[in-house]
């Protein structure tokens, strides 16, 4: 009776067999070693064995021309090589012309990342499922310069690392953060705020006023003739107060870091929260959004030497880029949403 050959190497999961094992299994089955004895022997399943085997049994003819059925390690890796050839995935990429060349307008002309121009297709269903690819394969496409947009023609990825507090001496300027309702974190509520400035090129230079909603990502850029109190006072007025009634359901809050321009904001009748010193972070949304702004007015150049008309045209973009987070619907939408459904609700 042959001896039982045991393995001590531990048990290869999810690899193929190898030209080398498949020799192994023809002597051990010389030796009349069962497939389970095969198999601990090799440190493969069992049922790997048994498929290999039955795959690279053929019939034979025998003396006196009587049939018989071996085991061939050439026929097993024949026909494992056949079966591999004929799986490999073919590339899609002639098949999606139409798509790609959506993709590349959306991505070309209005600056939408590969993600949203995959997103916003798939949520309107503007091409069949296999008439278009996924974003991780659209990525793949501009890598491997296939199409005419390339890597730089692409926003920046932006990568953060999360923050925490830190203990500074800098004085807070009102009601803190800490005491913001837990709805307006989860962003389950509409109507709250951040609030921020983007400064000019220097002292003489105009400013901006940026204002994004949390729930909605609603963000508005609003021209301030200088960066101080009584002008975002004045803008801020000239936002909220011509929505009369509706004023306090739309603007429930607005959170504001410790800038200058910011320290009587309090005063403005509306609920004021204030970040903690130096935690950007803690307005994350308009931080983002200004981000978004920087692409149309860098830094290093004046803000006076924009127009309104720009101003607005960046504006324009930020709140209708469909967005991940939104399932690929727009702030705008959303925004328009949210209106409607506070409308309803009042009467």
């Amino acid at each position: 009776m042959a001896l039982e050959h045991k393995s001590t190497t531990s048990q290869s999961k999810f690899k193929h067999l190898s030209s080398f094992e498949r020799g192994k299994i023809s002597a051990l089955l010389d030796e009349g070693l069962t497939p389970s004895a095969i198999a601990r022997a090799l440190g493969r399943h069992r049922s790997t064995i048994t498929r290999e085997i039955i795959r690279g049994t053929t019939t034979q003819l025998g003396a006196e021309l009587k049939p018989f059925e071996c085991y061939y390690p050439e026929t097993g890796q024949a026909v494992y090589e056949k079966n591999r050839a004929r799986c490999k995935k073919t590339s899609r990429f002639h098949r999606v012309t139409d798509f790609l060349n959506y993709a590349e307008q959306r991505m070309r002309e209005d600056k939408w990342s590969p993600d949203a121009a995959v997103g916003f297709a798939r949520r309107h269903q503007l091409f069949d499922k296999e008439a278009m690819v996924c974003t991780k394969t659209l990525y793949r496409y501009i890598d491997l310069n296939w199409l005419s947009i390339r890597n730089i023609d692409l926003p920046l990825k932006i990568r953060r690392k999360p923050h925490k507090p830190r203990p500074v001496a800098k004085r807070m300027k009102g009601q803190s953060i800490d005491e913001r309702p837990i709805t307006v974190e989860d962003r389950v509520e509409f109507g709250h705020w951040e609030i921020d400035t983007i400064k000019g090129k220097r002292s003489g230079d105009t400013a901006l006023l940026t204002i994004t909603e949390r729930k909605t990502r609603l963000h508005l850029i609003l021209p301030l003739e200088s960066n101080c109190t009584k002008e975002v006072e004045k803008t801020l007025e000239q936002l909220t107060k011509p929505l009369g009634p509706l004023r306090r359901h739309v603007f429930k809050s607005i959170t504001a870091d410790n800038g200058s321009e910011f320290s009587s904001l309090d005063k403005s009748g509306l609920q004021i929260y204030f970040a903690h010193p130096y935690s950007a972070w803690e307005r994350g949304t308009n931080e983002r959004h200004n981000g978004l702004t920087r692409r149309f007015i860098p830094k290093g150049r004046a803000i006076k030497s924009f127009t309104l008309d720009f101003i607005q045209r960046a504006e324009d973009w930020a709140n209708n880029l469909p967005r991940k987070i939104l399932d690929y619907r727009t702030p705008l939408e959303l925004f328009q949403e949210e209106i409607s459904n506070l409308g309803k609700a009042l009467l």
